[in-house]
């Protein structure tokens, strides 16, 4: 049965080739003073940059510049972007990158103002904004979080071996985000397909989990096929750009809150890869894929009728004469080798984590009870060990 539930999502998008020419427009709405954030510098190397501070000269702001966010920001640099913030009085803040410059953003825009430890009150006690909110703006070079239209920011803390993600509320939102899928073509291959597997993972953490035929899930899994599809286009000639462009829409619709409505959700592959991210640094859509075969096994049983689905109606199985467990095990099987088609990592070893850090992992990954099998402690262990 479709559980009860509220919608709403504020966040104004312009989507195409020409998005960035509303960026104007959108910034009339605020005042003077403009904080941009981005990452490395290679908005500068393709000309984003001087799009985006073109606009915000033509509309007389008074811009701050906020370089250098990282691909797991962390509160060191959170910490930074509330002073720059803070000690200008910024109007809006502007993020120019993929997900993890749009989180930072979003997280400066509640901590700017706090009181008090932001990593304390948002990250460990996980408390409600109470301050005054600086709004966020974004343009998205890089697809896979979805944080363009959603209320998330990940904050990593490397000395607490930490890696947390708060979900705020529609006042946390982007105001208005810029999708422009030609701005994703320089992403390097590596990052592309993380992000593409962030993307599909982002669908299967609603997917697998409470009730098997609602609309939610029919939404799903048509994502699920949109994903696949452009996938093996877009790796294959990432200027594609209508491959890029259902990619970039995909990532959207995947994590704007839409598809999990009407059902519990589950999100013990970010929770499991989060924590191997604190810990390692590697790119947050490679810690997914690395361990989300061995826990869509490892959960498979307590959600058979739901594999079995996934498979006839995501993969294209002929389930018919197949037992319930053999056809669960051939969706997996069909994902398994879309998963190396497209070159994604499948052991957490090619990202660093080694035996030793086992343990540790597990300690920092949050236990949640919204799939289908609440993890033990001892089956996050086994887990890990299997994903090396």
């Amino acid at each position: 049965m479709l559980g009860n539930f509220s919608y709403s999502n504020p966040t104004r998008l312009y989507f195409g080739d020409d998005a960035i020419a509303f960026l104007g427009e959108e910034l009339k709405n605020y005042g003077k003073k403009v904080m941009l954030t981005y990452g490395g510098g290679s908005i500068k190397k393709n000309g984003i940059y001087d799009e985006v501070l073109k606009a915000l000269k033509d509309e007389g702001k008074e811009v701050f510049e906020d370089p250098g966010v990282m691909s797991n920001p962390t509160v060191q640099k959170l910490y930074e972007g509330c002073r720059i913030a803070k000690e200008n009085d910024v109007d809006l803040i502007l993020a120019v990158g993929g997900g993890s410059t749009i989180d930072y953003a979003k997280a400066v825009s509640v901590s700017a103002w706090c009181e008090e430890d932001p990593w304390d009150k948002y990250y460990l006690r996980m408390e409600d904004v109470d301050n005054r909110i600086i709004p966020v703006g974004s343009i998205l070079t890089m697809v896979g979080t979805g944080s363009e239209m959603n209320g998330g920011a990940v904050i990593t803390n490397h000395e607490q071996k930490k890696k947390i993600g708060h979900v705020f509320g529609d006042n946390v939102m982007p105001k208005f985000s810029i999708l422009n899928p030609k701005y994703t073509y320089t992403v390097p291959k590596y990052q592309m397909v993380a992000g593409i597997y962030d993307i599909f993972n982002h669908i299967c953490e609603q997917y697998f989990s409470g009730d098997d035929d609602n609309t939610s899930d029919y939404l799903a899994e048509a994502l699920m096929k949109s994903v696949i599809h452009a996938s093996r286009i877009a790796v294959k000639n990432p200027e594609d750009y209508e491959a890029r462009s259902n990619l970039m829409w995909s990532a959207t619709w995947a994590l704007n809150t839409l598809i999990a409505k009407g059902k519990s959700t589950d999100w013990e592959v970010h929770m499991i890869g989060q924590a191997i991210g604190a810990y390692t640094d590697a790119t947050h859509g490679m810690t997914l894929s690395a361990v989300s075969l061995p826990y869509y096994r490892h959960i498979m049983p307590y959600g058979l009728h739901k594999f079995v689905r996934f498979a006839k109606e995501v993969w294209d199985i002929r389930t018919e004469d197949m037992g319930e467990r053999d056809a669960a095990e051939a969706g997996l099987a069909a994902m398994e080798s879309w998963m190396k088609e497209i070159g994604v990592v499948l052991s957490a070893k090619e990202l660093g984590v080694t035996e030793d850090m086992i343990d540790g992992i597990a300690d920092a990954t949050f236990l949640f009870d919204g799939g289908y099998k609440a993890l033990t402690r001892d089956e996050v262990v086994e887990i890990v060990k299997e994903s090396l």
